[in-house]
């Protein structure tokens, strides 16, 4: 529970992090446990306090792009706006690996926005974490190859875990990329062949 701590609004503000975690429920979900789906009403705000989530967006196709992680200290900005507004999710947010979250009901934010400034200091902050992370997306998906852009989520992988070592398969690398998983299959073995990635069964470790 300490990691809130390190939040710079809640370490100016110790009332306002005791009174999240009153009004708020803490649960655990497992690795690929779905957290919320598209289309779904929003019902509580989500507070990741270990672990991680991976926010997706689908089309219509089902096919699927990773937009991006919701790491430990941090919410969705989208389950604030979608919930405030009584709008069903546009996104859908699983567990990278297993994630502890604190659940705040929708009813209970504007209480805390009412009473304590950092409290929607901490909303505007993860709004323009939020913008910058979906340019990114933007950017990777109009002007960078597919070899380079899974480099990049091999990095972010990494970061996220701490491990060089990641349990992940060729197609959700493809899916969160939206590819074909013959292309990261590929790819993969051109990076293992340059001594960049070691491949295993469901496994790729970076050297």
């Amino acid at each position: 529970m300490d990691l809130l701590d390190n939040i710079v609004e809640f370490r100016s503000s110790p009332d306002l992090r005791a009174k999240l975690f009153s009004l708020s429920t803490l649960k655990t979900l497992k690795k690929g446990e779905v957290l919320m789906s598209e289309d779904s009403y929003i019902r509580s705000i989500p507070i990741v306090i270990s672990g991680s989530l991976q926010v997706i967006r689908t089309d219509d196709a089902d096919k699927e792009i990773m937009l991006y992680y919701i790491k430990a200290g941090e919410s969705c900005i989208m389950s604030f706006l979608g919930g405030l507004h009584n709008e069903r999710s546009k996104i859908k947010a699983v567990a990278e690996e297993n994630t502890e979250i604190l659940f705040l009901p929708i009813e209970k934010v504007r209480i805390l926005i009412k009473e304590y400034p950092q409290w929607l200091d901490y909303i505007f902050r993860l709004y323009h974490k939020r913008f910058e992370e979906l340019l990114e997306v933007v950017n990777e998906v109009a002007f960078k190859k597919v070899d380079e852009r899974l480099m990049s989520l091999l990095h972010k992988k990494v970061e996220l875990t701490g491990s060089k070592t990641l349990e992940v398969t060729h197609e959700q690398l493809a899916n969160e990329l939206a590819t074909a998983r013959v292309v990261i299959s590929r790819l993969l073995k051109q990076l293992e062949d340059s001594g960049v990635v070691k491949l295993g069964r469901n496994k790729i470790t970076l050297l």
